[in-house]
């Protein structure tokens, strides 16, 4: 059995992106950065092995080919 995927919150991608909110934000617009989930009302995070992804290839990583919700957007 796999260990349930991490949610990361902003903190923790800034310090592991080195990026800033603002950078995060818009490259969340621009589709060249992992989308956050909704995890409660007034909180949202990351999937891990998404800001993983990102990481180890910023320059190629595109949020269309990311399928962590499971649903392509044709």
């Amino acid at each position: 059995m796999s260990a349930p995927e991490r949610i990361v919150r902003l903190k923790t991608v800034l310090d592991r992106t080195g990026l800033s909110r603002s950078t995060i934000y818009r490259k969340i617009a621009e589709g060249t950065f992992p989308r956050q989930e909704k995890i409660s009302v007034h909180g949202a995070g990351w999937h891990e092995s998404a800001i993983d992804r990102w990481i180890a290839n910023p320059a190629a990583y595109r949020a269309d080919n990311d399928d962590d919700a499971g649903t392509s957007h044709a």
